[in-house]
């Protein structure tokens, strides 16, 4: 069993985790919200992404004694890649359940890939988006391209369609980076990785796909077998 901590605002990871999980034999996912309603680089957004709620939230997830802990949102990528690793961190010792993030699942494919640029897709706001891009060249990959839909509101992430999201994937494409991550588990992404990894024979890291990926090797399981969500389940 994966626990998944998400975004109380978000709609389509959930489906989508349970969606892939099936595909697991003998294994199931678990969701525990905490509150997350608006992204951009205001002190209330901010403030959404204390340790505390997620913590507590943790708490509730290793109540069900779960074998791991993912937190399948983004919020690292543009607040900093070492937010994620204390999270995990603070999980382990405060439940003893070891834990990952859509973001570090997503660094790790980078890494695994053995690529040095990608593509970025994201419904977020110009400022968010250059410092998701930022810590990325800090961390050694080039931003060859990216698209983003300019919003705010969390829960309206879920109204960009399939056609919009490959729209999206096919243009950053033209780039040809070494990989293309879509960068946001309300983003309706995982159910059509594979289908736009034919079409553009990029890899396409899916930040929800990414959660229950890292979720998945983080609890000991063989993710072999889950290809049809994308190429980053054979890594």
């Amino acid at each position: 069993m994966i626990g998944v901590l998400t975004p109380s605002s978000n709609t389509v990871l959930e489906p989508l985790t349970s969606a892939i999980m099936s595909d697991v034999p003998n294994a199931s996912a678990h969701f525990s919200r905490f509150r997350v309603k608006e992204i951009s680089l205001s002190d209330k957004s901010n403030e959404q992404f204390r340790i505390e709620p997620q913590m507590i939230a943790a708490d509730l997830l290793a109540d069900a004694c779960v074998n791991s802990i993912v937190w399948s949102g983004t919020s690292a990528s543009w607040l900093g890649f070492e937010k994620d690793r204390e999270m995990c961190e603070m999980i382990k010792d405060r439940t003893g359940i070891t834990a990952s993030s859509s973001v570090l699942a997503i660094n790790e494919a980078l890494e695994r890939l053995d690529v040095d640029s990608f593509g970025l897709v994201t419904p977020y706001v110009e400022d968010v988006q250059r410092l998701i891009v930022a810590n990325y060249k800090i961390a050694g990959f080039e931003c060859r391209a990216e698209r983003h839909l300019g919003e705010t509101v969390n829960f309206a992430f879920s109204n960009a369609t399939h056609d919009t999201v490959r729209r999206l994937v096919y243009e950053v494409a033209e780039s040809k980076p070494g990989a293309i991550a879509i960068m946001c588990t309300n983003m309706q992404g995982a159910a059509i990785a594979r289908e736009l990894e034919q079409e553009t024979g990029i890899p396409i890291l899916d930040s929800t796909a990414a959660a229950v990926w890292g979720g998945l090797r983080t609890a000991g399981r063989d993710t072999k077998g889950l290809s049809r969500w994308g190429s980053m389940f054979d890594l």
